[in-house]
């Protein structure tokens, strides 16, 4: 690779980095060519995106980004993928999901909305975290409960004051 595609490739990764919220780091190492073909559809019907990266030019493109990475860089060791995504904890369901059948995809950190959270033991938290619409629904459907009670109560009673007048 040339100094200019370097430069290119750095280029594009910081674009990246800027507009993504939620970012994985992951080796995907060792997966043979139908798991890795199934984690990447599994990645692009959930609208995450994919890609292998070298780690220096990621730990570059890191530096160059207005975005705080922290500690993140030094997990940039061995084979490194980024899972981008606009759900926080899409990516660790699809690894965590993968990882019924081996230990890869092996979780390094990710860059959820500001934060930086390092290390595998980590995967199952924020594969449990609730993304942003299931936490509105959940609201949702705390607030519509108390209504739907009061309207089924007063349904129940003009029922019953009908059927006492005839």
């Amino acid at each position: 690779m040339t100094r200019e595609e370097k430069s290119i490739a750095i280029e594009d990764l910081t674009a990246k980095l800027a507009e993504a919220n939620i970012v994985y780091i992951a080796d995907t190492s060792g997966l043979d060519a139908d798991t890795t073909s199934n984690l990447r559809r599994a990645c692009f019907k959930a609208g995450i995106k994919l890609e292998v990266v070298k780690n220096t030019l990621l730990e570059k493109a890191m530096e160059a980004s207005d975005k705080e990475f922290g500690d993140l860089p030094s997990t940039l060791k061995g084979n490194s993928s980024i899972f981008i995504s606009d759900v926080a904890n899409a990516p660790a369901k699809i690894m965590k999901e993968f990882r019924k059948k081996s230990d890869k995809p092996y979780f390094k950190g990710a860059f959820i909305n500001n934060e930086i959270y390092i290390g595998d033991n980590l995967l199952d938290s924020l594969a449990a975290l609730k993304s942003k619409e299931e936490v509105i629904g959940e609201i949702i459907g705390l607030l519509q409960s108390p209504a739907q009670r009061i309207i089924s109560a007063l349904l129940n009673n003009a029922e019953q004051k009908g059927e006492a007048a005839e």
